[in-house]
């Protein structure tokens, strides 16, 4: 994530805003274009490897925009969920990281479909890893399952972790290697985290400038402080701040007591 804030610093103005707008009413619009002509929509928007040797190169963004239902019912409120999860994640992080997590996911499925010389239609893998996202981040978030059951959000997760797991396993070689690819971007973003047992506080540059920004002169306010020291940004700006996942509740620490804390339970 450092690496990322430096990049954003030089390329943050090149950034997509409303990213997955974009994406969800291109979309729409293909759907309305193959209840018209579907089988040449779909041959000419496709990611098919040996077109793409040919010079077809717009084929390497347009399979993204295929519809991930062809029932217009569903596909209102699946376009609809996959906006605002979209959305979500680009508050989160910001317009600049949240168009590279897309981004690894649009690469990972093209790098996967030239080994194994595999057509890819839809984006399906890629919207996976944007659900497994947001399932990180908003745990205890609740959907209604079939517009009826309310579920928290990671044990859908969970599901989809079982589908990847089955489809590595049990899936041809094509199938392992696409979803392994799709699962690229979700680890660079939270691979060290995981590993660590910390949740990443750091936020977008532009956020932070933003922020930053718009506070009053005459009151700072602070953004993160430690549960034990109860230093801030304000105190030190190169502090790095994260959440424990031992603790109950969110509580969040400098890096000198991270690891140097007693874990707060619920009891207490």
């Amino acid at each position: 994530m450092k690496f990322l804030n430096r990049l954003e610093r030089k390329l943050g103005r090149f950034a997509i805003r409303n990213l997955m707008l974009y994406i969800v009413l291109c979309n729409a619009f293909v759907y309305i274009f193959m209840n018209f002509a579907p089988m040449q929509t779909t041959i000419n928007l496709a990611l098919i490897p040996q077109l793409i040797k040919q010079g077809e190169i717009w084929r390497l963004v347009t399979f993204v925009f295929f519809p991930p239902t062809t029932s217009m019912f569903f596909l209102v409120f699946v376009l609809y969920f996959y906006y605002m999860i979209g959305s979500t994640l680009e508050h989160e992080w910001g317009s600049f990281k949240f168009n590279i997590y897309y981004l690894l996911g649009v690469i990972g499925a093209i790098v996967g479909a030239f080994i194994t010389d595999t057509p890819v239609f839809s984006s399906f893998y890629i919207n996976l890893s944007l659900f497994l996202a947001f399932a990180r981040l908003y745990p205890d978030y609740q959907v209604l399952l079939f517009f009826i059951i309310p579920v928290k959000i990671k044990w859908l997760a969970w599901l989809d972790w079982a589908y990847f797991a089955y489809i590595i396993l049990m899936g041809d070689s094509s199938a392992r290697l696409a979803a392994i690819m799709a699962l690229i971007n979700f680890f660079i973003f939270f691979g060290k985290e995981i590993i660590t047992g910390t949740r990443n506080t750091t936020t977008s540059y532009y956020r932070k400038k933003q922020y930053n920004a718009g506070l009053n002169s005459n009151k700072k306010a602070y953004v993160h402080k430690c549960t034990v020291c109860g230093r801030t940004e304000l105190d030190d700006k190169n502090l790095e701040f994260r959440y424990c996942s031992k603790c109950h509740g969110y509580h969040e620490y400098c890096m000198d007591h991270l690891h140097d804390h007693e874990h707060i339970k619920e009891d207490n």
